[in-house]
């Protein structure tokens, strides 16, 4: 029987606490906050995107960092062994667009307190409010600090703090020090899942407008690097939304120069976006083009899209040219965008970083460097796209880290 800390009480955290309890090993999962999984409460909007249900061969596309290294850990605890569970622990899920898996309540609190609900009942012993100031390697184990608690001594260690996104979740980056305190090596941390700024400053001009159904296209020195068709949101400093988020995540180690287009339109080809606007001229004789375009965007944006084909403000309908025209649709089908950089590292929604991978055994989880010490969850340097495939990782890494101590 072992003593054992886990240290961190989100997703990957509860996970190892659960599973490293199983034998009958005395537990102890500390958290810092008031509470467990601050962070899962917010994820899907509050919703809880579980995991994503998509087969093993595309889940790991849709994982950018080292995902050869997760391979063990997918295997050991998988995405459909994660909706097992949550029904077994009487949180039905339901499947959404994209594989998306969500709790049928669509309420994040349900998952959380399922699963500290699955801690308490293996008897891991809660520590809220708790604090690990540093963490010491002996001959016999691990010496524990804590802010308010006396010294602890354990057999083995787990950290599963998180990244360094969200700090108000309590994501400080503090198992970034503890490891490097160990001798692991940090691969620096950047934001993943974030918005990112254009240099384009009309932009901002439409800040809080949705444009839904479209497709973003992203491409580095004229290669095509991402399409994906869904929705974006404009913001006061360039664009966010699930579409961004996602392509953030394909463009985080080198953001700043990377050319964007929207397609307003994907499902219509420029001949057809050509003969319906010829429709909407002829419907709306005799107005400025600006007012004969509300029926194709929404309204607030026709302004800009005039400007941008460089089509005076008072053409109309009658005097607009073809040769107008064919920009007008050009423009329509690839509003062009550059990137200026990522937000701020807080802003983001998953960190890309974190303990080395060749640091760690991959079917373990344990460290290579120090025997009894293990990472799971976001503390370690692997990230996913939106849709699931980060808590899957949690989960995955978690369960493995949990069994394995």
């Amino acid at each position: 029987m072992k003593k054992i800390a886990v240290i961190g009480g989100g997703a990957a955290g509860m996970m190892a606490a659960a599973e490293a309890a199983r034998d009958g090993n005395i537990v102890y999962l500390t958290e810092k906050n008031e509470k467990l999984g601050k962070k899962l409460y917010i994820t899907g909007k509050g919703r809880c995107n579980i995991t994503n249900l998509a087969p093993m061969d595309e889940f790991f596309l849709n994982i950018p960092r080292n995902p050869r290294f997760l391979y063990s850990a997918f295997d050991s605890f998988s995405n459909e062994d994660v909706v097992t569970l949550m029904n077994s622990l009487g949180v039905p899920t339901k499947l959404e667009r994209g594989n998306r898996i969500f709790p049928v309540s669509d309420k994040s609190s349900d998952v959380i307190r399922a699963l500290a609900d699955r801690c308490k009942k293996r008897g891991v012993r809660i520590l809220l409010n708790s604090e690990v100031k540093s963490i010491a390697h002996t001959e016999a184990g691990f010496d524990i600090s804590f802010e308010k608690e006396e010294d602890m001594h354990f057999d083995a260690v787990v950290i599963a703090t998180g990244g360094v996104t969200y700090k108000s979740t309590g994501s400080t980056g503090a198992g970034f020090n503890f490891a490097e305190s160990l001798g692991h090596t940090i691969i620096p941390p950047k934001p993943s899942l974030v918005p990112l700024e254009t240099k384009e400053q009309w932009i901002t001009g439409l800040m809080g407008l949705t444009l839904k159904n479209v497709t973003l296209k992203a491409y580095r020195k004229n290669k095509l690097i991402y399409e994906e068709l869904g929705e974006l949101l404009i913001t006061h400093f360039g664009i966010s939304g699930p579409l961004v988020l996602s392509l953030s995540g394909v463009i985080a180690d080198d953001p700043a120069g990377v050319c964007c287009k929207i397609d307003m339109k994907p499902g219509l080809t420029l001949e057809e976006l050509d003969r319906r606007i010829l429709r909407d001229l002829d419907k709306h004789k005799h107005k400025t083009i600006r007012n004969a375009l509300i029926d194709l965007m929404p309204s607030r944006m026709t302004e800009y899209m005039v400007m941008l084909a460089k089509i005076a403000d008072e053409t109309t309908t009658d005097t607009i040219t073809k040769a107008e025209r064919k920009r007008l649709c050009e423009l329509i089908k690839g509003i062009p965008l550059t990137i200026k950089c990522a937000r701020p590292l807080d802003e983001g929604i998953i960190t890309r970083g974190g303990v080395s991978v060749k640091e760690i055994v991959p079917s373990t989880m344990e460290s290579k460097l120090v025997k009894g010490l293990f990472f799971a969850g976001e503390v370690i340097d692997v990230d996913g796209y939106t849709g699931g495939f980060n808590l899957q990782i949690a989960f995955s890494t978690g369960y493995l880290a949990g069994r394995s101590v």
